[in-house]
């Protein structure tokens, strides 16, 4: 299995940023007073709001186009290498976007804007929104872990649907920050460690690997348990990593 974590890029963080000043700048309009600028946020059918949405749909749109991109190289790789190759793709999904759901919120069903940011889907069987290919079993749901620890695939449960509007974790979630990773340590002698255990990684920059050492996440199995044992998602597979490519 090939694993893709990429999205807009740039792009993506830079429609952050604007907008988080346009929503700061307009909280006095809207009568919003926020603990941090951070919580920037405005009504969502306001001329902000909407150019907000509209935005960050070109962000996705260019996630999606450059995944697809990569996709492609892949599979000429795959068949240079291995001659006839096949590379189907199983799912494919956004965690950092916005999304229009309808969920009972006090006793009645409201249609709400749902934000994941450093979150993805996890919708149970039998949802309106998952693919049919999937819908019997539940929302594929995508864990990935640090260049030396498992990714996971689980699939959405009902839990989620009733604690976290349908959401659980994109990852382990960080111990510490790139600049504390990176601090004290080697490249090169950190790509040896992980060959030593069998993961070839490749990079086009040394912080590509400083930053994303194991020790700078928590345990993505301690995680996952978690989120099974809640009954947000139940677990599918275990990826063990073997190759990693960082741009």
């Amino acid at each position: 299995m090939v694993l893709i974590h990429s999205g807009s890029r740039g792009l993506g963080h830079q429609v952050c940023t604007d907008y988080v000043s346009v929503m700061n700048k307009s909280l006095a309009k809207f009568g919003i007073t926020l603990p941090d600028r951070q919580l920037a946020c405005g009504p969502i059918d306001s001329a902000e709001g909407k150019q907000y949405l509209a935005a960050m749909c070109a962000a996705a749109n260019f996630a999606w186009a450059n995944r697809q991109g990569i996709l492609h190289f892949l599979r000429g790789a795959f068949r240079r290498v291995f001659g006839e190759a096949r590379l189907d793709l199983i799912y494919d999904v956004c965690h950092n976007i916005a999304k229009r759901e309808r969920y009972e919120i006090e006793g009645r069903k409201r249609d709400v804007l749902v934000h994941r940011k450093g979150a993805t889907r996890a919708f149970p069987p039998g949802h309106r929104e998952i693919p049919a290919d999937y819908r019997a079993v539940g929302q594929p749901v995508f864990i990935p872990g640090s260049m030396g620890t498992a990714s996971w695939v689980l699939a959405g449960s009902e839990g989620a649907v009733r604690e976290t509007f349908g959401s659980v974790c994109h990852g382990a979630g960080r111990l510490m920050s790139r600049t504390a990773v990176r601090r004290g340590r080697n490249a090169r002698e950190e790509q040896k460690k992980l060959e030593e255990r069998g993961i070839l990684v490749r990079s086009e920059t040394k912080d590509g690997i400083l930053e994303e050492l194991p020790e700078a996440y928590k345990d993505v199995d301690e995680v996952i348990e978690v989120v099974h044992n809640a009954g947000l998602a139940r677990k599918v597979a275990r990826l063990r990593p073997m190759g990693v490519i960082k741009g």
